[in-house]
């Protein structure tokens, strides 16, 4: 009986100790919000400017696409769309002249997409730097600029 009290004393005290130790200081605690912090400082900037990359490459992915409808389109019926026929040539049969002769019965697109800031890309046929020409105007919806509100181009992909 007297070992089992000696154990038993021994499990008091060990419970004791792993009290005390238990749990953070105020200073461990700050040192891991320090620590944090600057973490977020040097992160944080990183990857701020990544939702305007990531629009811009939406958006020349989204060019190529319908600049590979355009061709699509051109197989089949010999010529662009117009600029007035516009990029809804690609989604649905165009009434107005010319009439393709060979118009795809599914589309060639689903859908025409718009920017990723929400607005119509623009189309011109025939272009000025090429056979047709596709911009948005990029954050700003202004011609020009630079970084998020820069404009992208089909003229640019290639």
């Amino acid at each position: 009986m007297a070992t089992d009290a000696i154990k038993g004393r021994g499990k008091v005290k060990n419970r004791k100790a792993l009290r005390r130790d238990a749990g953070l200081t105020l200073i461990e605690l700050m040192v891991v919000v320090v620590i944090l912090a600057l973490l977020a400082v040097v992160i944080v900037p990183r990857v701020i400017d990544r939702p305007d990359q990531a629009r811009a490459a939406r958006a020349q992915a989204d060019i190529a696409a319908i600049s590979s409808a355009l061709n699509l389109y051109r197989l089949d019926s010999g010529s662009y769309p117009t600029s007035d026929q516009g990029l809804a040539a690609l989604v649905t049969r165009p009434t107005s002249a010319p009439v393709p002769a060979n118009w795809s019965d599914g589309g060639y697109l689903d859908r025409v997409p718009d920017d990723p800031w929400g607005r119509a890309y623009l189309y011109l046929s025939p272009g000025v730097h090429g056979p047709f020409d596709i911009v948005s105007y990029g954050a700003d919806g202004r011609s020009g600029g630079s970084g998020a509100d820069a404009d992208l181009t089909s003229w640019q992909a290639e």
